[in-house]
C-alpha cells in the first residue's frame, strides 16, 4: 500500500541551464560545454524528487498560460507530478530562469518572475489536504500556502516550510502554521535572530514550530526538535551540480516524513537524495529512485532505504512507466 500523496505548494518555472568551465573575471562571451532546457522552480523539483522516489505527489501552482507554461506541466507530468492544480493565469508569463554552472558545480541563477501572477488561492482544492501524508511549501506563495497550511492544522497533517532568502518577509505569517521550518543557510542567518546555530534553532522551537533546521550543503543539516535535535553529515558524490539539492532535499524530507519516519531517517534520506541529484546537470536529471537511493545508502552506510519507501518505489517502477528527466519537450 502506497503512502497518502505529499502536496507541494508554490514556485514553477522553465529552467535553461548552462555548463561552463569557469566564471570570467570581467563581462565576455563563454562558450557552454553543455547545455538543457527543463522544469524548474523551488517547490516543483521538490515535487519532481518525490516523483522519482516512486511517491505520489500533488503540485499546487501557477504558470502562464503561454507555451512556456504548457513546458512546465509536460516536465512535472513526465516525471509522475499530478498537476492537475497547476493553473494557467490568463495575461501572466510563466518564470524563467538561466542557470549558469562552472566546472566546480557553482552556480549563478538570473530568475525573472511575472509580477502580475494572480494570487487568490481560493480555487484550490484544500479537501485534499486531509487524506494527504504531508503538505510542502516553499514560501513563494502566500496565499496557497496559508490555505494549504490552515487546512492541514486542522486535521493533523503535518506542514514543511522550506525557507530560503526571498521568503523571510513572509515567516511571521506563516511559521505559526508550520510544523517543521528548514532553511537554507543564507536565509538562516539572515532571517533568524542569534549568534550560533542552536541559539538560532531554540529561538525557532520557542517560537512554536516542532524541528528548526538549516541545511549546509556538503557541510550536512543541523536540526533541533522539542524531543532533541542532531547533525546529517552529507554524503561525499563527484559535483557536477548543486542547482535545486536544497530543493530536493525538501522534497525527499517532506515525503520520508509523510511515509511516519523520524526526523534521524528523513534527514538522513533527505540528504543522500540531495546529494545523488548533484551528480549530473541540471536540477532533475540527476534525481534518484528508490533502489538507486537504497544501493547509494547501502553503499554508504551499510542500511538501505526503509519500508515502505523502498517498497513505493519499487511499486512505482512496476505499475508506472517512468521517463528519467531529458531534454525532449522540457
Amino acid at each position: 500500500m502506497r503512502v497518502k500523496p505529499v502536496i507541494v505548494v508554490g514556485h514553477a518555472a522553465l529552467d535553461r541551464v548552462y555548463r561552463i568551465d569557469a566564471f570570467p573575471p570581467k563581462p565576455t562571451k563563454v562558450r557552454a560545454l553543455e547545455h538543457r532546457e527543463e522544469g524548474g522552480g523551488s517547490a516543483a523539483k521538490a515535487a519532481a524528487a518525490v516523483a522519482r522516489l516512486g511517491g505520489a505527489v500533488t503540485f499546487w501552482g501557477r504558470v502562464g498560460d503561454d507555451e512556456t507554461g504548457d513546458k512546465v506541466k509536460r516536465a512535472l507530468e513526465r516525471v509522475g507530478v499530478d498537476v492537475a492544480s497547476v493553473r494557467s493565469c490568463s495575461a501572466a508569463m510563466t518564470p524563467t530562469a538561466a542557470v549558469i554552472v562552472d566546472g566546480r558545480g557553482e552556480r549563478l541563477v538570473v530568475s525573472e518572475d511575472d509580477h502580475v501572477m494572480p494570487m487568490e488561492a481560493d480555487w484550490l482544492p484544500t479537501g485534499q489536504v486531509r487524506s494527504s501524508s504531508a503538505v510542502l511549501s516553499d514560501l513563494s506563495w502566500l496565499e496557497g500556502t496559508e490555505a494549504a497550511f490552515m487546512e492541514a492544522r486542522a486535521f493533523g497533517v503535518p506542514t514543511v516550510l522550506d525557507v530560503d532568502l526571498g521568503g523571510g518577509s513572509l515567516l511571521a505569517r506563516i511559521l505559526p502554521l508550520a510544523d517543521f521550518a528548514i532553511f537554507s543557510a543564507p536565509a538562516f542567518e539572515k532571517h533568524v535572530e542569534g549568534s550560533t546555530d542552536d541559539g538560532r534553532l531554540s529561538a525557532l522551537i520557542e517560537a512554536g514550530v516542532r524541528h528548526a533546521g538549516v541545511t549546509r550543503g556538503a557541510g550536512g543539516y543541523v536540526w533541533k526538535s522539542r524531543e532533541g535535535g542532531g547533525v546529517q553529515a552529507g554524503f561525499r558524490v563527484p559535483v557536477v551540480d548543486t542547482t535545486g539539492a536544497g530543493d530536493t532535499f525538501h522534497g525527499a524530507f517532506a515525503y520520508a516524513l509523510g511515509a511516519g519516519f523520524d526526523e534521524a531517517e528523513c534527514a538522513r534520506v533527505a540528504a543522500a537524495t540531495a546529494a545523488l541529484k548533484c551528480r549530473r546537470l541540471g536540477a532533475r536529471l540527476g534525481l534518484p529512485t528508490a533502489a538507486e537511493l537504497d544501493a547509494f545508502l547501502i553503499e554508504q552506510t551499510g542500511q538501505g532505504l526503509a519500508a515502505p519507501l523502498l517498497q513505493d518505489g519499487l511499486m512505482a517502477d512496476a505499475s508506472e512507466p517512468r521517463v528519467s528527466p531529458d531534454n525532449s519537450g522540457a
